[in-house]
């Protein structure tokens, strides 16, 4: 059967307001200067869903914003991506979410008002919109507090729907990583998380025991490692660990992780080999930092075939 959507992106919404070139660390009681602002769309649901839809995917949003004037960029942002904005519920109660990032060379500090996108859950899912994509993409459950608590019955529904699902868990704020990966990991296709938040997730001191303890019960597990490349282990079964592809001058990594998900999910919506959709993820990871924000790098095809070409490969577009 024909669908509307090659990939519904189910998650949090909000804007980033990024600071570049940083006079020092923040001090209560003291002011200190940025050279440079800018002000892009933010969360990994989104910059996954932009990106996704950049390289010719079919994609629609499902998540919540506030009728601000934050709410307002941020659908119109999408919509200038290409992504469907209309399963995006838009409430007066609550002010859309903002992250302020203050840049230090590869690293950053995040502030986040998390806004509308707590209050979203179940009961704001239409159900039928699970039968009318091939493939359903979750993202940072630990920012969405209902939605995080629902996730079984999401699942259940999206796989009612006939979609398969991914998910990447992003940080825990709280560190308290309150997620039954046994019960979830089974209703997952694809499980995304990076070195640090699978250790986390499986309270293991090493990433190899991390692996180890979840590749039995997860149907895909890929790992982004950073400069270290990515894993992917297939059912417990075969693993396969590739190099990054390296920016020596790179302009930020916000958004890297959600890039790579771009890439991957891009392509294993489309029916490609796990193998091409592991190489695609380190392609799109690689490119997002040639440019600043999330989604700066994938503002055409162009921009992206010529940051592709940077790293000595082509990128395949609406496949």
């Amino acid at each position: 059967m024909e669908k509307d959507f090659d990939i519904v992106a189910l998650g949090e919404l909000n804007i980033d307001l990024i600071l570049n070139r940083i006079g020092g660390f923040p001090e209560i009681g003291k002011e200190i200067l940025a050279e440079d602002c800018v002000m892009t769309l933010g969360s990994s649901t989104a910059i996954f869903a932009a990106n996704a839809a950049s390289l010719g995917g079919k994609v629609a949003f499902l998540g919540m914003v506030g009728t601000d004037g934050f709410g307002k960029f941020i659908d119109n942002s999408l919509c200038e991506r290409g992504v469907d904005t209309s399963m995006i519920v838009r409430t007066p109660e609550f002010n859309s979410g903002i992250t302020v990032v203050m840049n230090y060379g590869q690293d950053r500090a995040n502030v986040t008002y998390a806004g509308a996108m707590v209050h979203f859950g179940l009961r704001e899912i239409e159900k039928e919109d699970f039968s009318r994509t091939r493939h359903v993409h979750i993202s940072s459950i630990f920012l969405q507090d209902r939605l995080g608590k629902d996730l079984v019955g999401v699942l259940e529904h999206i796989k009612e729907g006939g979609a398969t699902v991914s998910l990447d868990t992003q940080w825990d704020p709280s560190e308290r990583w309150d997620l039954d990966i046994r019960k979830i990991l089974p209703l997952i296709d694809v499980f995304m998380p990076n070195d640090k938040e699978l250790m986390a997730l499986t309270g293991k001191t090493s990433l190899e025991e991390a692996i180890k303890s979840v590749s039995g019960i997860a149907n895909v597990l890929v790992v982004k490692r950073g400069s270290e490349g990515s894993t992917m282990v297939v059912r417990g079964e075969s693993r396969r660990d590739i190099p990054a592809l390296v920016n020596d001058s790179p302009v930020d990594c916000i958004g890297a992780g959600d890039s790579f998900n771009a890439g991957f999910i891009y392509a294993f919506a489309k029916g490609l080999p796990l193998d091409q959709c592991q190489d695609m993820g380190n392609l799109t990871g690689a490119i997002s930092t040639t440019a600043s924000g999330g989604t700066g790098a994938f503002s055409s095809e162009e921009k992206i075939r010529k940051a592709a070409l940077t790293f000595g490969k082509e990128i395949k577009f609406h496949l």
